[in-house]
Protein backbone atom coordinates (compact mmCIF):
# COMPACT_ATOMS: atom_id res chain seq x y z
CA UNK A 1 0.00 0.00 0.00
CA UNK A 2 1.35 3.41 -0.95
CA UNK A 3 0.46 6.19 1.44
CA UNK A 4 0.79 9.76 0.27
CA UNK A 5 3.14 11.83 2.39
CA UNK A 6 1.90 15.01 3.94
CA UNK A 7 2.74 17.82 1.58
CA UNK A 8 2.27 21.48 0.98
CA UNK A 9 -1.35 22.46 0.38
CA UNK A 10 -2.43 25.47 -1.63
CA UNK A 11 -6.14 26.14 -1.27
CA UNK A 12 -7.12 28.11 -4.37
CA UNK A 13 -10.84 28.97 -4.29
CA UNK A 14 -11.04 29.94 -7.98
CA UNK A 15 -9.38 29.46 -11.36
CA UNK A 16 -7.71 32.91 -11.18
CA UNK A 17 -6.36 32.09 -7.69
CA UNK A 18 -4.95 28.77 -8.94
CA UNK A 19 -3.35 30.51 -11.95
CA UNK A 20 -1.84 33.11 -9.61
CA UNK A 21 -0.44 30.30 -7.43
CA UNK A 22 1.22 28.73 -10.47
CA UNK A 23 2.85 32.02 -11.41
CA UNK A 24 3.87 32.78 -7.81
CA UNK A 25 5.72 29.46 -7.75
CA UNK A 26 7.56 30.17 -10.99
CA UNK A 27 5.50 27.88 -13.21
CA UNK A 28 4.29 28.82 -16.66
CA UNK A 29 0.53 28.89 -17.17
CA UNK A 30 0.31 26.84 -20.33
CA UNK A 31 -2.97 26.18 -22.11
CA UNK A 32 -2.80 22.55 -20.97
CA UNK A 33 -2.27 23.49 -17.30
CA UNK A 34 -5.09 26.00 -17.42
CA UNK A 35 -7.37 23.34 -18.95
CA UNK A 36 -6.51 20.94 -16.11
CA UNK A 37 -7.32 23.59 -13.50
CA UNK A 38 -10.59 24.51 -15.23
CA UNK A 39 -11.52 20.82 -15.47
CA UNK A 40 -10.94 20.28 -11.75
CA UNK A 41 -13.12 23.27 -10.86
CA UNK A 42 -15.80 22.15 -13.34
CA UNK A 43 -15.81 18.55 -12.11
CA UNK A 44 -17.23 19.50 -8.73
CA UNK A 45 -16.22 16.08 -7.34
CA UNK A 46 -13.18 13.80 -7.41
CA UNK A 47 -12.51 12.83 -11.05
CA UNK A 48 -10.19 10.43 -12.81
CA UNK A 49 -7.52 11.73 -15.17
CA UNK A 50 -9.36 9.95 -17.98
CA UNK A 51 -12.64 11.76 -17.17
CA UNK A 52 -10.82 15.09 -17.05
CA UNK A 53 -9.00 14.41 -20.34
CA UNK A 54 -12.27 13.37 -22.00
CA UNK A 55 -13.67 16.82 -21.25
CA UNK A 56 -16.12 15.84 -18.50
CA UNK A 57 -18.86 14.61 -20.85
CA UNK A 58 -18.50 17.49 -23.28
CA UNK A 59 -18.40 20.32 -20.75
CA UNK A 60 -14.77 21.13 -21.63
CA UNK A 61 -12.41 20.53 -24.55
CA UNK A 62 -10.75 17.13 -24.65
CA UNK A 63 -7.04 16.75 -24.02
CA UNK A 64 -4.36 14.10 -24.23
CA UNK A 65 -4.42 11.65 -21.28
CA UNK A 66 -0.62 11.56 -20.96
CA UNK A 67 -0.52 15.36 -20.87
CA UNK A 68 -3.31 15.34 -18.27
CA UNK A 69 -1.31 12.99 -16.02
CA UNK A 70 1.88 15.07 -16.40
CA UNK A 71 0.06 18.28 -15.51
CA UNK A 72 -1.83 16.69 -12.61
CA UNK A 73 1.51 15.44 -11.26
CA UNK A 74 3.02 18.94 -11.54
CA UNK A 75 0.00 20.52 -9.84
CA UNK A 76 0.13 17.88 -7.10
CA UNK A 77 3.83 18.54 -6.44
CA UNK A 78 2.99 22.23 -6.16
CA UNK A 79 0.20 21.52 -3.67
CA UNK A 80 -2.81 22.65 -5.74
CA UNK A 81 -4.08 19.13 -6.42
CA UNK A 82 -4.30 15.87 -4.47
CA UNK A 83 -5.01 12.39 -5.68
CA UNK A 84 -7.19 10.15 -3.58
CA UNK A 85 -8.37 6.57 -3.82
CA UNK A 86 -12.06 5.87 -3.45
CA UNK A 87 -12.16 2.10 -3.58
CA UNK A 88 -11.25 -0.03 -6.57
CA UNK A 89 -10.26 1.58 -9.84
CA UNK A 90 -8.08 4.51 -10.79
CA UNK A 91 -7.11 7.30 -8.46
CA UNK A 92 -9.16 10.47 -8.57
CA UNK A 93 -8.02 14.05 -8.44
CA UNK A 94 -9.39 16.98 -6.49
CA UNK A 95 -8.30 20.48 -5.64
CA UNK A 96 -6.29 20.44 -2.42
CA UNK A 97 -8.85 22.29 -0.33
CA UNK A 98 -11.55 19.77 -1.27
CA UNK A 99 -9.38 16.75 -0.43
CA UNK A 100 -8.70 17.85 3.13
CA UNK A 101 -12.10 16.80 4.45
CA UNK A 102 -11.94 13.11 3.55
CA UNK A 103 -14.48 10.74 2.05
CA UNK A 104 -16.60 7.68 2.74
CA UNK A 105 -17.10 5.13 -0.02
CA UNK A 106 -19.41 2.14 -0.43
CA UNK A 107 -17.67 -1.15 -1.16
CA UNK A 108 -20.92 -2.44 -2.62
CA UNK A 109 -21.88 0.08 -5.29
CA UNK A 110 -18.84 2.38 -5.33
CA UNK A 111 -20.63 5.62 -4.47
CA UNK A 112 -18.73 8.12 -2.37
CA UNK A 113 -19.44 11.26 -0.38
CA UNK A 114 -17.31 13.91 1.30
CA UNK A 115 -17.20 14.11 5.08
CA UNK A 116 -17.47 17.44 6.83
CA UNK A 117 -14.57 18.54 9.02
CA UNK A 118 -16.57 18.29 12.27
CA UNK A 119 -17.54 14.66 11.68
CA UNK A 120 -14.01 13.70 10.73
CA UNK A 121 -12.53 15.49 13.75
CA UNK A 122 -14.64 13.31 16.04
CA UNK A 123 -13.44 10.14 14.25
CA UNK A 124 -9.82 11.31 14.42
CA UNK A 125 -10.18 11.95 18.16
CA UNK A 126 -11.61 8.47 18.77
CA UNK A 127 -8.86 6.75 16.79
CA UNK A 128 -6.17 8.79 18.56
CA UNK A 129 -7.69 8.08 21.96
CA UNK A 130 -7.85 4.32 21.40
CA UNK A 131 -4.65 3.73 19.43
CA UNK A 132 -2.34 6.68 19.88
CA UNK A 133 -2.30 7.25 16.11
CA UNK A 134 -3.14 10.59 14.56
CA UNK A 135 -5.01 9.44 11.45
CA UNK A 136 -5.29 11.27 8.14
CA UNK A 137 -8.19 10.57 5.85
CA UNK A 138 -7.02 12.60 2.87
CA UNK A 139 -5.66 9.79 0.69
CA UNK A 140 -7.89 6.80 1.40
CA UNK A 141 -11.59 6.88 2.30
CA UNK A 142 -13.44 5.31 5.15
CA UNK A 143 -14.97 2.22 3.52
CA UNK A 144 -18.31 0.66 4.38
CA UNK A 145 -21.81 0.18 2.99
CA UNK A 146 -24.16 2.95 1.92
CA UNK A 147 -27.74 2.80 3.22
CA UNK A 148 -29.03 1.28 -0.05
CA UNK A 149 -26.45 -1.52 -0.15
CA UNK A 150 -26.82 -2.18 3.59
CA UNK A 151 -30.60 -2.55 3.16
CA UNK A 152 -30.14 -4.87 0.17
CA UNK A 153 -27.59 -6.99 2.05
CA UNK A 154 -29.89 -7.26 5.06
CA UNK A 155 -32.84 -8.24 2.85
CA UNK A 156 -30.75 -10.86 0.98
CA UNK A 157 -29.43 -12.32 4.25
CA UNK A 158 -33.01 -12.52 5.58
CA UNK A 159 -34.21 -14.21 2.37
CA UNK A 160 -31.38 -16.80 2.49
CA UNK A 161 -31.92 -17.50 6.19
CA UNK A 162 -35.61 -18.28 5.56
CA UNK A 163 -34.84 -21.02 3.01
Amino acid sequence: MTVAPESLTIDAPSVPAAVAALRANGLRVSTARRLVIEALFAAGAPATAEDLAAGLDGRLPQSDVASMYRNLDTLEQLGLVRHIHLGHGPGRYVLSGEADAGYVTCDGCGTFAPLDATTLAAVRDLVAEHTGYEPRFTHFPIVGRCAGCAATTTTEEHDHAGR
